[in-house]
């Protein structure tokens, strides 16, 4: 029999994940947040992998109190995810997916492109997905993962706090309110670049964000989290010094 895998945090991502490895014949041992980590690994000891499907806002607390057992298995998937926040926890190569496919309850799963992942478990999680006919790409190193998570993250927060101002969907946004996306978009990869120390390739980024548009462009602007995003852009470039105007510019107008 297989080892089993650990799926840490079943909500709609998580729930994902977890069908798909069960196709491939896996045994599944789901982690709820009322569950206790450590004594969870006392009786999974050996796990196949270990996918920590947490929500943003608790993945350091998560990752904090991860038995050192699971440690090598590791899987991340969160949005605004960037090598500093594993690396601040010791974890130096865990495997990194970043999720490109959109779970609603109700709702089948709806690609806009395909998921890049990288690390030991990128076949296999290519495998189970892919059971689900949701396309993973595997990446050939870690600067090809920088730039895709990098990706996403301008893709989710250009999207979600222009939004706060736009409404609407992606396409719109480009199309109709393009200024603003563009200033949005240079404000976010500011901030990239101060969370990565590396001047980013802007004009791929942009390039990028733009194929995933034309992925799903009916996809919605402003998510339910687009204020908490704001607010965390705003919180990292005032400690970093950065002026961002059209971010300070758009949450003064949603305070007013």
């Amino acid at each position: 029999m297989n080892s089993p895998v650990v799926v840490i945090g079943i909500g709609e991502i998580g729930s994902v994940f977890a069908r798909g490895f069960m196709r491939l014949g896996y045994p599944i041992v789901p982690v709820t947040r009322d569950m206790n980590l450590a004594v969870v690994a006392e009786e999974v000891q050996e796990p196949e992998a270990v996918i920590v499907a947490v929500a943003e806002k608790d993945l350091h607390a998560t990752l904090a109190d991860l038995p050192d057992v699971w440690r090598k298995h590791l899987v991340l998937l969160q949005n605004e995810l960037l090598p500093r926040d594993w690396q601040q926890h010791g974890l130096a190569d865990p495997t990194v997916i970043s999720v490109w496919f959109e779970k609603k309850k109700g709702m089948d799963s709806k690609v806009v492109i395909a998921s890049p992942a990288y690390g030991e478990f990128a076949s296999l999680l290519k495998d189970a997905l892919g059971s689900l006919d949701i396309p993973v790409c595997e990446l050939a190193d870690e600067d090809e993962l920088l730039f895709e998570l990098v990706l996403k993250n301008l893709y989710i927060l250009t999207t979600n706090i222009a939004g706060l101002e736009s409404g609407g969907n992606v396409r719109q946004l480009w199309l109709e309110h393009n200024d603003l996306a563009c200033s949005v978009a240079g404000d976010v990869l500011d901030i990239q670049e101060y969370l990565t120390g590396q001047e980013l390739d802007r004009t791929a980024l942009i390039e990028g964000m733009l194929r995933a548009f034309d992925g799903d462009p009916e996809h919605g602007c402003m998510g339910r989290s687009a204020p908490a995003r704001l607010a965390r852009a705003l919180s990292i470039a005032d400690d970093a010094g950065l002026k961002v105007p059209t971010l300070r510019r758009i949450n003064k107008a949603k305070k007013t």
